[in-house]
């Protein structure tokens, strides 16, 4: 079978559609900005659906999957963090160091595992799925409201959601290694 499967194809293109969103941000295209993370975001649910109904699930599909998804989300907060972008909402620095640090953590968390007792697998959990939705709606809202120039408790809501689901996450994945280092060694 092969790696290049329409769903892969999908998810390269989600792939490409990151610089040109930042691109839009930056240059303050707000509603263009919008449609092409909600456009990232068709492409994200359709990939997956294609691969799982058509039985073309491939190993490169398992991995760039979650690498499109993480560059979206990183991209996307970094560039609604900058100062001085002309945005009505922005999020706060703080939130986008502990997002990106947890995924840090992650990755890190993964390779001491393996390194010290062999490879083992870590399936995403309820609670890091839940946290690249909120991570999503997030980025969403904040895109919206920055294209109607408004401000908005719904931002505020999403940045504190954002915060506590990365707190959440960010635990339940260190204890799960935990567990996985202790009962193999």
């Amino acid at each position: 079978m092969t790696a290049l499967t329409p769903a892969n194809q999908l998810t390269l293109l989600r792939i490409l559609i990151v610089p040109i969103l930042v691109i839009l941000v930056v240059y303050e295209e707000f509603g263009w900005a919008l449609a092409a993370f909600i456009v990232a975001g068709v492409t994200d649910g359709l990939d997956g659906l294609i691969a799982r109904r058509s039985g073309q699930k491939t190993d490169l599909g398992a991995w760039l999957d979650p690498m499109a998804d993480k560059l979206l989300l990183v991209s996307t907060f970094m560039v609604l963090t900058i100062p001085n972008l002309g945005l009505t909402n922005r999020l706060p620095i703080w939130l986008t160091v502990l997002v990106i640090s947890r995924d840090v953590v992650i990755v890190l968390t993964v390779a001491i595992v393996n390194l010290a007792v062999g490879r083992r697998i870590f399936r995403p959990s309820i609670y890091g799925k839940a946290a690249t939705v909120i991570y999503i709606l997030t980025v969403g809202v904040v895109l919206l409201f920055n294209y109607l120039r408004r401000t908005s408790i719904f931002v505020d809501v999403c940045v504190y959601a954002s915060l506590a689901i990365t707190i959440v996450s960010s635990f339940h994945y260190i204890a799960h290694a935990t567990r996985i280092a202790n009962t193999s060694a």
